[in-house]
């Protein structure tokens, strides 16, 4: 039987997870490949710490040139995340002919397409299953299954520390604050959350569903990206009056030649498959012109849901190995020079629906005030809610109908300047037409 050998740079969790999967399922992958895969070498800065599984048969080293110039090693796991050394391993490893599976969306989104260069002039495959979705095959059903489908949007939840904390605030009216910290005692966030919590992580993803959805290079600076942090348990009970639960949302549509790219919470309606997405799990929203809207649903991080997506990957190349078949399929599921730069439309060009939250003095004329801003930028109401007077300061929560981003940014900052609002007003946006 054929045997593949393999390098794993980065031994954390998930390079943990990776080991247990081959040594646990190796007869298994032997049976669907007809190869035996061999984990040859495995490098990381700490190769003393027990990680809870055997290394028996494993070089475990701290130098990653041991992987990356070793010539009996075929495939480089990359699991050490981030930009730098990433990708001068990455890149090493595919000037030395060899192909590399990666759950790294960050080095990806911002160095993809230097590494996927790279990669087709040295006749090696780049595999990322993992960077998206943890074990969701979404990456893969996009560039397969769903291939001859055009997409019009790409909606997902694909950060479970953002979905672990609203989804508790939603469920027990918790704070933000609060949350985070349970979060980060329970190992779901980081002790530095920022990447999660203002939304770099799922802009991350996004650069890379966008790619793969409407072949186009994405820059990285050009998604608007805002986080949760100014998501407050008012919010997420007001959300609840009016039938809408607030998800931090990845979203890409087509709009007539140009590509809304946008990550931000967003409220949606309570009976919608998206909103019953809670905890950790990750899912993800596909529409196609013949295939429809489907829905991918899972663990979208984890040890053992994201070693299976990289095994995954991993499988695939032994299979197009063993069948003599380099690069069956470019990274991006298009033919390398079809890859085009479709323009990003404006945030402030977008139109949606919007829930606006102000802190006014409770004074006659306020709310007039207040519609007559709105009306003067052409945004029309659609409901508005005042809570029972308890203190001398009230919350007045108006809900739009469709309006211009630019014009709701307009109004608020003219009405924020008022004498009668205490402090500045809060926006979230409404997607409750998704098909």
């Amino acid at each position: 039987m054929k045997q593949i050998k393999i390098g794993l740079l980065g031994f954390g969790t998930i390079g943990a997870g990776v080991v247990k999967l081959l040594k646990e399922n190796s007869s298994l992958i032997s049976e669907k490949t007809g190869a035996q895969l061999s984990l040859k070498t495995i490098a990381d800065l700490d190769i003393t710490t027990d990680r809870g599984v055997s290394t028996d048969g494993i070089k475990l080293t701290t130098n990653a040139d041991e992987v990356l110039s070793d010539p009996e090693i075929s495939v480089v796991i990359e699991l050490i995340g981030g930009y730098e050394p990433a990708r001068t391993f990455a890149l090493k490893a595919i000037a030395n002919g060899k192909h590399v599976v990666t759950a790294n969306k960050a080095l990806l989104a911002v160095h993809g397409q230097e590494i996927y260069a790279a990669a087709k002039a040295s006749g090696v495959e780049v595999l990322f299953e993992a960077a998206v979705g943890g074990g969701i095959p979404v990456l893969s059903a996009i560039k397969g299954n769903m291939a001859a489908n055009r997409f019009s949007t790409v909606l997902g939840i694909v950060n479970g520390t953002c979905n672990y904390i609203l989804t508790r605030m939603t469920q027990e009216g918790a704070d933000f604050t609060e949350v985070l910290k349970s979060a980060q005692e329970f190992g779901y966030a980081e002790a530095d959350p920022t990447f999660d919590i203002e939304g770099v992580d799922t802009a991350h993803k996004l650069c890379l569903l966008l790619s793969l959805c409407f072949g186009t290079k994405v820059d990285l600076k050009d998604i608007y990206c805002e986080g949760i942090t100014s998501v407050s348990a008012e919010d997420v009970d007001f959300a609840k009056s009016f039938g809408y639960r607030i998800k931090l949302l990845a979203i890409g549509k087509m709009d007539d030649g140009q590509i809304e790219a946008r990550v931000h919470p967003t409220m949606i309606p309570s009976d919608y498959p998206l909103a019953d997405v809670h905890g950790v799990f990750n899912a993800i929203r596909l529409t196609g012109d013949f295939v429809g809207p489907v829905m991918f649903y899972g663990r979208g991080a984890g040890m053992d849901a994201t070693a299976s997506a990289v095994i995954g990957d991993v499988v695939d190349l032994c299979r197009n190995m063993g069948a003599g078949i380099s690069r069956r399929c470019a990274p991006l599921g298009y033919v390398d020079e079809k890859v085009g730069t479709l323009a990003i439309k404006p945030m402030g060009e977008i139109v949606s629906k919007y829930y606006i939250r102000f802190q006014a003095f409770d004074r006659p004329g306020v709310l007039a005030r207040i519609a007559g801003s709105l009306g003067a930028h052409g945004i029309s109401i659609a409901s508005m809610v005042q809570s029972a007077r308890s203190t001398d300061i009230v919350p007045i929560v108006i809900m739009t109908h469709e309006a211009r981003e630019e014009d709701i940014r307009t109004a608020l900052g003219e009405i924020d300047a008022f004498d009668v609002i205490r402090a500045k007003s809060t926006f979230i946006r409404i997607e409750d037409n998704l098909e």
